[in-house]
């Protein structure tokens, strides 16, 4: 009989535990799941990967394993002209997302076209793929769906990411990686309120938007702009260079920490990159002592400021 009541309050603290994680993680992932992905829902799956956050294939979060979006204007088999499409390349070994795994997720039409239209039961991770989103009809609505290109028009990952070139391919899978281990989702909300932040920051999500996707990375607090729809309020790559490199070039009384580090020790050229000489200039350029500001090296295409800016670019 001894610390019975000890006993009785742990069990009940661990019933009301228990029941908080089944309110605040299962039942929201239930909801997502019982509604219909949206086109930009699908984007977002398809572009981020698997997880969006930390997991077993990238457990450093380098923003490995993901999948890379490329921008084709012709078809990769033939090289004819073709309407620009956005494809996601998974190359060999690279996870699924849950779409592809549990197309049931997808929503009532979605996820028979995806099947029978879109071929995606018949991909592999071990070959790797490419999809596309595609337009079909369901109930007499236009709605969108997951396209298995490798097994509808031969796409192979290593021709599509030959035939867009560096210059057409975005790391936006890896670079939501970024934004959850640099913590902007800290002071960034990814989730404007339906309030004047229409005015501003644009119309908030719907449900649709999230299936498939984790984590959301919502954001709890906001003490800086929200970024849902920043792609497509600045899309200024210059800009947000300077800004990440040091906030203070462009909004002289941010509290954003610099990022600078994140262009790793050289630059687009392969020259060392002198942190230490560019500060000194920037010191000088804040005290009047210079008229302009130290250029911010170009970046090289294989840093982790590349991934951030293209997932931060992708957000329209």
């Amino acid at each position: 009989m001894a610390f019975r009541e000890y006993k009785v309050g742990a069990r009940l603290f661990g019933v009301a535990l228990g029941g908080s994680m089944v309110i605040t993680l299962y039942m929201p992932i239930v909801d997502m799941t019982s509604v219909a992905v949206t086109e930009t829902g699908l984007k977002k799956q398809l572009s981020y990967g698997r997880i969006g956050g930390f997991s077993y294939e990238d457990p450093w979060m380098l923003g490995e394993g993901k999948p890379k979006t490329v921008v084709l204007n012709k078809d990769p088999k033939t090289g004819q002209p073709i309407e620009t499409v956005d494809a996601y390349v998974y190359e060999p070994g690279i996870p699924f997302p849950s779409g592809i795994v549990h197309p049931r997720i997808l929503g009532d039409g979605i996820t028979q076209l995806s099947l029978d239209k879109g071929q995606i039961g018949s991909a592999s991770e071990d070959a790797g793929a490419v999809f596309v989103i595609a337009r079909g009809t369901h109930n007499g609505e236009t709605v969108t769906y997951i396209e298995n290109a490798t097994a509808t028009r031969g796409w192979q990952p290593a021709e599509v990411l030959s035939t867009g070139g560096d210059e057409n391919t975005h790391y936006i899978g890896s670079g939501k990686i970024m934004f959850v281990k640099e913590g902007c989702w800290w002071c960034h909300t990814l989730l404007p309120e339906q309030t004047q932040d229409w005015q501003y920051f644009g119309i908030p999500p719907r449900l649709g938007d999230f299936n498939g996707e984790s984590p959301t990375a919502f954001g709890s607090d906001r003490k800086a702009p929200d970024l849902l729809h920043v792609g497509a309020r600045n899309s200024s790559k210059e800009w947000m260079m300077m800004h990440f490199f040091n906030p203070r070039l462009v909004q002289p009384h941010s509290i954003m920490p610099r990022y600078d580090y994140m262009w790793g020790d050289v630059d687009a050229n392969g020259n060392p990159i002198d942190f230490k000489a560019w500060r000194a200039e920037y010191d000088a350029y804040a005290k009047g002592k210079t008229m302009y500001p130290p250029d911010v090296p170009e970046y090289a295409k294989d840093s982790q400021i590349r991934y951030l800016m293209d997932f931060i670019l992708s957000l329209k």
